[in-house]
């Protein structure tokens, strides 16, 4: 500190308090009239001055009535004065607050005496006094130190500081108001201030009066609020926006939530009473008559259970903004002496029913309404006169309005026996409700009829669902028998092609002719394969893979595919599980995928797949989804950024033959093949779609837990295999004995012929009993059964057991367009080939080889 002496003028230049002028003023003109006196005086003393002297007595006499009229104007005072500086000066020394005026760098100009009764007196001057006083307290000494740079800044600041009495009794607290404001006195004969005159004045006020006050009314609040704690009644006080402002102890035990915990975090009223019940209880805050406010209802605790509480609402104003208070009585431990425990449960089934109720008077205006009631009709808003056909048809069709209206005629007629009537609500009939209407006993003034209001969104929903599945289940089957006959009738077209062309050369013109058969025998089975995929009864080769090697290996093939404007990645998590599935067909659904998102971005874009491990507990984060089970799964993700699908579109994506490409562009089946797949394979898809932005579809697989490292299969899928195969498989011929078992006489045909034409011996059977006998007249002789699965008489399961009880070693290789239940659950093993109709000649004569070879 610069302090200099705390209670005396400073010498420095800058005067706050500066003298005023005084009787000085007149002393010029007292002493030229004492001078003309002594003149006079000589003059008379010499006897010629006579003349003279009449005109100076005139002269004097004339001043003398000036001075007259001076004095009693006031322009002339006569005695002793008081400068204005010594009255500031006199003021602020009998004031009760220290004051201080101080230049801004801290050194002291002038100290009223009021500092030396407060601190005392100190020789390093008052600001000193102060800085000691504080310096035990740290907040204190950190207030005075943002009031010293506000002074040194020319800011005004005022802080409260705690300190200990200088003057009063020892350890007696004392509070002191400390501010400071920075001024500029005026100076003399100058209209502005002169520059670097800012001066600071220090004012410090004794507050401790006012906080003894403060700290008795908080002390007396507390008092109050514990006492308020104490009641047996509970309270919550809830704002306009529905948080809650207080809560006291009663309502916290009765929750089941430790005492002062709900106060000590910011919740909300539908926390406390759910969704359903804070609206409840914000309109009956609404009510105009206080007897309505009064309901009973059961709350939640935080361990689940119910607890039944009496409520009491009240405004706390006029307007709903300013909320309203809850008083609640326990009804488990309160005795209700005016009311029955009939009305009391009554009431509280009223309150709590899932399912909206409500009465209406005989004018069909809502008298009393729950919870249920007003959040699914009337949108959360209050229920006072409104009639009841305007509450339910508020988005009605005319038709609708028209039989609601009937009804509610009818059972405020007093007539039974209402049909329930089903409404719709929404843009896009989202909501669906089912009101029930009763007539009531007629009394003056009461309730005429009463509404009860289920929520059947769901079940519509579900209702839906379950007719679309089972009419998607109808159009799998029939599509799945269809297909297996199909099937034959391909492999037939197929194989009689493959001979024929083998006798005939390319510059045959009918060489073409059968080219083009054959061509479009494949793509008829590419449409049965759709159709099998969609009814799931796909023929599978199971097998344990990698989804990730899946991709990279089809990395190629999807890079033809897209073409050079969709820039395509491919994206693996290290360390993916293994799937157990079918790779042929987890194959084509990738392929399947990609081609569709080629497809939806013509001009180009970006195609990403990503495959990653999805553990149970992300998974149940979809517990909401339709279907979908919860548990650990390998997803595969496949997202572009194209044109997108609307809401009704992605409603039918998986339905067969729907498909919104030109004519001739699409069967309709790729997304309905996918979707079998998947579902074969146990997985579930979720596609995602939004107009403009692109689609992404998400196939989830059930992990599989390799526990020996025999059940890893490294072959790539048949696609991809077979194509590596044909280079290096090109003789097809070889030796051995085969026995052909098929009902279809045009299948065996072919078949016979295929394989006498590379060098086997074939025997023939229409059945599995044929079958056995041949296998008996050729005991020891046959060296491979081509047999297909579904047959008259004695089917491929059947027939495999009787050939393996006769020869355990024999080797069989089963065709069929797809195996049946029977098939699937009675092969005990599964040491056997499998070739899928359709087939052409070199997929059979290759098959048979490979099986001879092992």
């Amino acid at each position: 500190m610069k302090d200099r002496e705390a209670l005396k003028i400073d010498a420095a230049p800058i005067d706050p308090f500066p003298a005023a002028e005084g009787f000085g003023g007149f002393l010029p003109i007292i002493i030229t009239v004492a001078a003309a006196g002594a003149l006079v005086f000589g003059l008379l003393t010499r006897g010629s001055g006579e003349p003279l002297l009449l005109t100076v007595i005139a002269f004097l006499a004339m001043l003398g009535m000036f001075l007259v009229f001076g004095v009693a104007a006031g322009h002339i005072r006569i005695g002793a004065r008081v400068a204005p500086g010594d009255l500031l000066r006199a003021a602020s020394d009998a004031s009760e607050d220290p004051q201080i005026i101080a230049q801004p760098d801290g050194v002291v100009i002038y100290a009223n005496t009021a500092i030396e009764k407060l601190f005392g007196r100190h020789e390093a001057g008052p600001l000193s006094a102060l800085e000691l006083a504080v310096s035990g307290d740290t907040a204190a000494t950190q207030a005075l130190f943002r009031l010293m740079r506000a002074a040194e800044r020319g800011e005004a600041r005022s802080e409260d500081v705690s300190l200990l009495s200088a003057a009063g009794s020892a350890h007696q607290p004392t509070w002191l108001r400390v501010s400071v404001r920075p001024f500029v006195p005026g100076d003399r004969g100058q209209d502005e201030p002169s520059a670097g005159r800012h001066l600071v004045f220090w004012n410090i006020t004794d507050i401790s009066h006012d906080r003894a006050r403060e700290a008795q009314k908080i002390g007396r609040l507390e008092a109050s609020l514990a006492s308020f704690d104490a009641m047996p009644a509970g309270f919550i006080s809830v704002a306009g926006d529905g948080s809650v402002l207080h809560v006291n102890a009663a309502f916290e035990n009765w929750l089941g939530y430790a005492v002062g915990s709900l106060r000590a975090r910011r919740i909300t009223l539908a926390e406390l009473a759910g969704e359903d019940g804070a609206r409840l209880l914000k309109n009956i805050a609404e009510l105009p008559d206080a007897d309505q406010r009064v309901i009973d209802l059961d709350l939640t605790r935080q361990d689940g259970r119910m607890v039944p509480l009496m409520l009491l609402v009240e405004p706390a104003g006029n307007h709903p903004s300013l909320g309203f208070t809850v008083t609640a009585i326990n009804r488990m431990t309160a005795a209700l002496a005016d009311r029955s425990h009939e009305d009391v449960r009554a009431s509280e089934f009223f309150q709590s029913a899932p399912f909206g109720i409500a009465t209406l008077d005989a004018e069909g205006r809502i008298l009393h309404s729950n919870a249920a009631f007003i959040r699914m009709v009337l949108d959360g808003r209050p229920a006072q006169d409104v009639l009841a056909g305007d509450a339910l048809c508020q988005r009605a069709e005319p038709e609708e309005r028209a039989r609601i209206d009937a009804a509610l005629a009818e059972v405020l007629a007093g007539r039974g026996h209402i049909q329930p009537i089903e409404i719709t609500a929404g843009d896009q009939k989202q909501f669906a409700r089912r009101v029930y209407m009763s007539p009531l006993a007629a009394r003056s003034g009461g309730a005429a009829a009463a509404l009860y209001v289920l929520d059947t969104t769901e079940q519509k929903a579900l209702e839906g669902r379950v007719a679309q599945a089972q009419k998607m289940e109808a159009v799998g089957n029939l599509a799945g028998g269809i297909a297996h006959d199909f099937n034959n009738v391909l492999t037939a077209i197929i194989g009689f092609s493959d001979l024929l062309l083998q006798t005939h050369r390319m510059s045959d013109p009918a060489y073409k002719d059968i080219k083009n058969i054959q061509s479009a025998a494949y793509r008829a089975a590419g449409l049965v394969k759709g159709l099998l995929d969609f009814s799931r009864k796909q023929a599978q080769q199971i097998t344990v893979f990698n989804v990730g090697e899946l991709a990279s290996e089809m990395m190629p093939v999807l890079k033809t595919q897209v073409g050079e404007k969709v820039d395509l990645k491919i994206q693996a998590e290290r360390d993916l599980w293994y799937v157990r599935a079918d790779s042929d067909q987890i194959y084509q659904v990738i392929l399947n995928l990609v081609r569709n998102a080629r497809d939806a971005m013509p001009s180009g874009g970006k195609l990403t797949i990503r495959t990653r491990n999805v553990s149970e507990r992300e998974s149940q984060k979809m517990s909401g989804v339709v279907g979908f089970t919860p548990g650990e799964y390998v997803l595969i993700e496949v997202t572009d950024t194209g044109t997108g699908m609307a809401p009704e579109v992605m409603a039918k994506i998986f339905e067969p033959f729907f498909t919104t490409k030109g004519v001739g562009k699409g069967t309709g089946l790729g997304l309905a093949s996918v979707y079998g797949i998947i579902k074969q394979s146990g997985g579930f898809i979720l596609p995602e779609s939004e107009v403009g932005k692109g689609t992404t579809f998400k196939v989830f697989l059930p992990r599989h837990v390799v526990e020996d490292s025999a059940e890893f299969d490294t072959a790539l899928p048949q696609p991809v295999a077979f194509a590596k195969k044909q280079l290096k498989a090109t003789d097809l011929t070889g030796t051995g004995r085969v026995l052909l078992v098929e009902d279809e006489v045009e299948v065996r045909q072919f078949a016979v012929r295929a394989l006498k034409r590379q060098g086997y011996q074939v025997l023939e059977a229409a059945d599995g009993l044929e079958a056995l006998e041949v296998m008996a007249a050729n005991e020891g002789k046959i060296d491979i059964v081509v047999s297909d699965v579904v047959m008259p008489e004695m089917d491929g399961p059947a027939l495999f057991k009787e050939l393996r009880k006769r020869n355990p070693s024999i080797k069989v290789i089963f065709v069929s367009g797809y195996p049946n239940e029977a098939f699937r659950e009675s092969m005990g093993s599964e040491d056997f080939a499998f070739l899928p109709k359709p087939f052409s000649l070199p997929q059979l004569a290759a098959k048979v080889k490979e099986e001879l070879a092992k």
